[in-house]
């Protein structure tokens, strides 16, 4: 069987070669090749539990590899991960991190409900609805609202906003409004349209907090990535005529012009969004996040396509050279919580799969010609 998986992950690898070599990167078989490969490669070499945040980061893009692509093989390893852990979230029902995983439960449950069991998920939303604001954090200098940090905002609300679809109560939506606002009130520069990614990075007078050594301000690009990520899978379950959703899209078109704007000439945002001289590599899980949000932006009408559609080619094609030729996606930092140095090839993780689905699954929706 493991000869057998080499087998079809070396003939895909070739295959993707060759068409790349053509320059036929944006084909739909070129980019179905190089997704498979990566899940396949992903899929020999599992990390940490699964229902942990960084698998609720890549099994969101096997979820969405599915429903681009209809490949059964994803959504296989979907249910398998489901049902070998009953279908529960983490313990943690007051944070953020052990609910996304809930988000491809609902995905797989959108395909068949007598597969998958939403009743763990509901347990633990209520839960946190009920008490989450009551949690005593540790660390109440800086953990003083319930998503007090920036990578809350992929794995929280659109979870929610995914179960008030499935369920018809407001109610879920309410809460992921309270706890975004909450966070983009202490947390979002509005001057820079970033995300500080808690409040170690919040500078609130010039010359005082952290600054990185050309003197500007440490925005983390993965923090960023996972509210720009989210706000892709927020805004797709969230109804066009909710009051608030005009609030949710302005922020992403705010960073997505922020992003454009500082996008490096090789298209792969570094770890430190504008102290990029001070690395030399692009930083995978950042940059699939973003390519992914802008596509699934330009896809539905929200960012300009003339725009932006450069910006997402460049992008797209700096992943696939972080691919490596077994498959791996390298040029990840990391688990963390700020920019890092330690970026280059024989670096992955679990999330950083998960972004470049993400990223592939909206890129081929787009159709996009050479």
């Amino acid at each position: 069987m493991i000869q057998l998986k080499y087998s079809i992950a070396l003939g895909l690898l070739l295959a993707i070669t060759a068409i790349q070599a053509q320059e036929q990167v944006f084909s739909k078989k070129s980019i179905e090749q190089a997704m498979l490969a990566a899940y396949s490669w992903q899929q020999q070499h599992p990390k940490h539990e699964l229902n942990d945040w960084t698998n609720g980061a890549f099994y969101a893009g096997v979820s969405q590899a599915w429903k681009a692509t209809g490949n059964k093989t994803y959504l296989n390893g979907l249910i398998e991960m489901g049902q070998k852990i009953s279908w529960k979230p983490g313990k943690r029902w007051y944070h953020a991190d052990d609910i996304i995983i809930c988000w491809s439960f609902m995905e797989a449950y959108k395909k068949s409900k007598k597969t998958a069991d939403l009743q763990p998920t509901k347990a633990t939303l209520d839960q946190a609805i009920l008490y989450a604001d009551k949690y005593p954090w540790e660390n109440p200098n800086i953990q003083n609202i319930t998503w007090w940090w920036c990578d809350a905002l992929f794995m929280g609300p659109p979870v929610l906003v995914k179960f008030a679809a499935i369920t018809g109560n407001d109610i879920y939506l309410k809460a992921a409004d309270k706890w975004y606002k909450e966070c983009y009130d202490q947390l979002y520069n509005k001057e820079e349209s970033l995300w500080a990614r808690d409040l170690n990075y919040v500078v609130k007078e010039p010359g005082t907090g952290k600054l990185e050594a050309n003197g500007k301000k440490i925005f983390w690009s993965r923090g960023n990535g996972w509210v720009f990520g989210g706000l892709a899978l927020l805004l797709e379950d969230m109804p066009a005529d909710y009051p608030n959703r005009p609030f949710y899209e302005t922020v992403f078109k705010e960073m997505a012009a922020k992003l454009k704007a500082i996008q490096p000439e090789d298209g792969a945002w570094r770890s430190s969004l504008l102290y990029p001289e001070g690395h030399a590599f692009g930083e995978s899980s950042g940059t699939g996040f973003y390519v992914f949000g802008m596509a699934y932006g330009v896809r539905k009408g929200i960012l300009p396509e003339a725009e932006y559609l450069p910006v997402i080619k460049k992008g797209w094609k700096a992943l696939l050279k972080n691919q490596q030729p077994d498959g791996m996606i390298g040029f990840v930092q990391p688990i963390g919580a700020a920019p890092s140095l330690q970026v280059t090839k024989d670096l992955w993780e679990v999330y950083g799969t998960g972004a470049f689905l993400c990223a592939g699954a909206e890129v081929m929706k787009l159709n996009i010609k050479e």
